[in-house]
């Protein structure tokens, strides 16, 4: 789908998101091992493997919630292992979840503005002195949550909750919340889940355009397998925690090793 090409292989020095060795132990289970991924900016770049294979758990460490016992992540050059989520955020990286984690209770609207915080300047305790500034950043917050709705075709339903949208909608709205942060990278968990096959179709023309729009760098776990192949340029494998295979999508979906993990050995190959 998209213009953009990447090499034969990812170049490791110029990557934007560098993993390097990862290797993530939850007691006697070793849920990464020895993982290296490299993403360079302005690509969309997919990991995929079977259920229980460790690609929520590689997120979990890219993103701050899991600190990993071995290895290193580096960010546009620096290393972000072990900070705070909500620092990762700052600095420019930003996710969506599996499961979505919207607040259904609130509008679209307010929604997108809780991502608009992480770029707010004024400190909360001016909101109950009632100090001008603060009201004015608020009402930019605002037009700024209105703007993405209506670029990721949500501004009819700016004063609809979360919960009521369907779940197409609700899933574009998570990535606006996301998009809210500015980040320069977005990692999808799963974006495509539970989507029927038009949504997985507008959910691919989505991921491009975004990427264009807003100029991005996209990392995605996904096991819709004609989504990761019409968007991603390049691809890592997991099984059982480990890398097992990477490279371009034609080259994946005919890889003895990648049709084993999914079919299983009746699969004779």
């Amino acid at each position: 789908m998209s213009a953009f090409a990447l090499p034969k292989a990812p170049d490791y020095e110029g990557a934007l998101l560098l993993a390097s060795n990862v290797t993530m132990r939850f007691g006697g289970v070793t849920a990464v091992c020895d993982m290296t991924v490299a993403v360079p900016e302005g690509s969309v770049v997919g990991i995929i493997g079977p259920n229980g294979a460790g690609k929520t758990t590689m997120f979990n460490v890219l993103s701050g919630f899991y600190r990993p016992q071995e290895g290193d992540v580096r960010f546009a050059g620096k290393s972000i292992l072990g900070s705070s989520p909500d620092r990762i955020c700052a600095l420019g990286i930003a996710r969506t979840f599996q499961n979505i984690r919207l607040s259904s209770a609130m509008t679209v609207l307010e929604n997108i503005m809780v991502g608009c915080h992480v770029r707010r300047r004024c400190p909360w305790w001016m909101a109950p002195l009632g100090m001008p500034v603060f009201h004015r950043e608020e009402r930019a917050i605002e037009r700024k949550a209105r703007e993405l709705a209506e670029r990721v075709s949500l501004a009819d339903q700016c004063d609809e909750k979360a919960g009521s949208l369907p779940y197409g909608a609700q899933r574009r709205l998570e990535i606006a919340r996301a998009l809210a942060t500015e980040p320069r990278m977005l990692l999808l968990d799963e974006p495509a889940a539970g989507m029927n096959p038009q949504e997985s179709l507008d959910l691919m023309h989505f991921i491009d355009h975004i990427r264009e729009e807003f100029n991005l760098t996209i990392l995605l776990i996904e096991h819709d397998m004609k989504v990761v192949m019409g968007v991603c340029q390049y691809i890592w494998v997991m099984e059982y925690g480990a890398l097992i295979a990477e490279g371009e999508p034609d080259s994946i979906q005919k890889d003895a090793k990648v049709i084993r993990a999914y079919l299983g050995d009746e699969a004779g190959v």
